[in-house]
């Protein structure tokens, strides 16, 4: 099922700023969440659908990357853009209320680990069983090159927040209540950076793509994952996520491939078939000769062994697999004809003898006559 647009989900404008997202998210959490809601399943899945909108809109690294590339941008294994199948009142408190009910709550820039990416990578038969490097594309938040990643126009290092003295939380009073709350300076990190990249806004990175090189193991298959810990979504003050390489194996103009075997189909012409010969036939990284035994019927299976792929799970070689196909010759001259009816007639002669399968089924199908006409 298509996801929806998390814009629309919580109701905003995509030129929402941060505290407006805040307020839209507050409200659906409060209004939909499943302790007060004990009897009506579907506000389960509306807070969910809140939290994992919401977990993407206020990050500003993953909310960059929504914006260009939509949900694939953000999409992962059921962490990174996903929500939370825990989600509860702490997480509510901790991501949205925190900043009211913040007391005893340490200061600091809470970290965001990066999204796990997936890529689809198509190879063909010789790379998935030999192995390969590749260099892929992938869509990141690189560093700002204006900035070279500091955030500032002067690249000067952050300062102390003025406004709360390195902590990252102030504190108001309220009433007779004093409480404590993220800083709405340095949001929380105790630092501000005093002239913003204009590029960047201050964040230090920028949408964009970044070349990875990929080593593919020898004997992977079709449906194979191979893991890149740390090469998926940058984070932002948090570990990078993983970048998932799924392999897609191209159609081979020989081969197919069964697990660990090969199969392929030969063709033999008419005489070879019926007298016996040989032949020389690919190999994935060669070739073998194949002894054709005389009277050899089309479809006929010839097994080469150790002919076939080293699994990557190290199970052994498989084997080759020759499917034996007798070619019917073509475009014969008068005499080829001449020669072959006389052949014909030969066999005919010969009865079950010299064509068992076929006299078989003739015999069979006069019976099933004789069977309709009583």
């Amino acid at each position: 099922m298509q996801k929806s647009d998390y814009y629309d989900t919580l109701g905003v404008q995509r030129s929402a700023s941060e505290s407006e997202i805040k307020k839209a998210y507050r409200r659906l959490a409060m209004k939909y969440h499943p302790d007060r809601n004990a009897d009506d399943p579907s506000a389960e899945v509306k807070f969910k659908e809140a939290k994992e909108a919401y977990d993407v809109l206020s990050d500003q690294g993953k909310r960059a990357a929504y914006d260009q590339f939509g949900h694939a941008g953000v999409g992962g294994s059921g962490q990174g853009a996903g929500f939370s199948e825990q989600a509860g009142f702490g997480d509510i408190f901790d991501s949205v209320f925190g900043d009211i009910f913040g007391a005893g709550r340490s200061g600091g820039t809470r970290a965001h680990r990066g999204s796990d990416l997936s890529y689809d990578l198509n190879l063909s038969l010789e790379e998935a069983v030999f192995g390969t490097e590749v260099k892929i594309k992938v869509p990141n938040l690189i560093d700002c090159t204006s900035c070279d990643g500091t955030g500032s126009r002067t690249k000067k290092a952050p300062v102390t927040c003025p406004q709360c003295g390195g902590v990252g939380q102030v504190r108001m009073q309220q009433g007779f209540f004093s409480v404590q709350q993220t800083c709405p300076k340095c949001k929380g990190s105790g630092k501000i950076i005093e002239d913003p990249c204009y590029t960047c806004g201050g964040v230090g990175k920028v949408r964009g793509s970044e070349t990875i090189s990929v080593k593919i193991p020898a004997g992977v298959d079709n449906g194979d994952r191979v893991r890149l810990s740390g090469k998926g979504e940058t984070g932002l003050n948090g570990p990078s996520g993983d970048l998932f390489v799924n392999i897609m194996l191209k159609e081979h103009s020989i081969f197919e491939r069964e697990g660990s075997n090969l199969m392929c189909e030969v063709p033999i012409d008419f005489p070879t078939a019926v007298l016996g010969g040989q032949l020389e036939v690919p190999t994935i990284d060669g070739k073998v000769t194949l002894k054709i035994p005389n009277e050899t019927q089309s479809g006929k299976m010839f097994r080469l062994r150790g002919k076939g792929v080293r699994s990557v799970r190290g199970s052994g070689i498989g084997d080759l697999i020759c499917k034996v196909v007798v070619e019917t010759p073509v475009k014969l001259t008068k005499e080829q004809k001449e020669i072959l009816e006389t052949f014909r007639k030969s066999l005919e002669s010969g009865g079950r003898r010299h064509i068992p399968k076929t006299t078989s089924w003739l015999d069979g199908v006069r019976n099933f006559f004789k069977t309709l006409e009583k």
